[in-house]
């Protein structure tokens, strides 16, 4: 078995016990599917400044700077939800609320919004 002071973070894998490693395995999942999210994210807010739109320059700089920080943000909350998760199993606690899909989906559905009320208005 791994020294768990040699692990990181070491403030999560000296407390509590190992859980059942599918539980951790799945945490590990949920974390990459919002890592791929933010991948998806930044990509998009890239590619929405990069391409030729018939769009207004200080609204689609908006936008692709809405979705590249919702992409930041969304990687930050992906390591967080995994590292309380992951703590809470070790210590025997309740899992945590999801906590990023409310704040996700409202900020997709203004850039939604927003790409839609650029384009109509063109």
């Amino acid at each position: 078995m791994t020294d768990p002071i040699k692990r990181f973070p070491r403030t999560l894998y000296t407390v509590g016990t190992e859980p059942d490693p599918r539980f951790s395995f799945a945490n590990e999942r949920t974390f990459l599917a919002w890592i791929r999210t933010s991948l998806a994210l930044l990509a998009g807010g890239i590619a929405l400044e990069a391409l030729p739109l018939d769009i207004d320059d200080v609204l689609t700089a908006t936008i692709a700077a809405a979705l590249i920080m919702t992409g930041i943000l969304s990687s930050v909350h992906a390591w967080w939800s995994w590292y309380r998760s992951e703590k809470a199993m070790r210590t025997g606690q309740p899992l945590p609320a999801a906590t990023g899909t409310a704040p996700l989906a409202a900020c997709l559905t203004l850039v939604g919004i927003a790409i839609g009320v650029a384009v109509l208005s063109r």
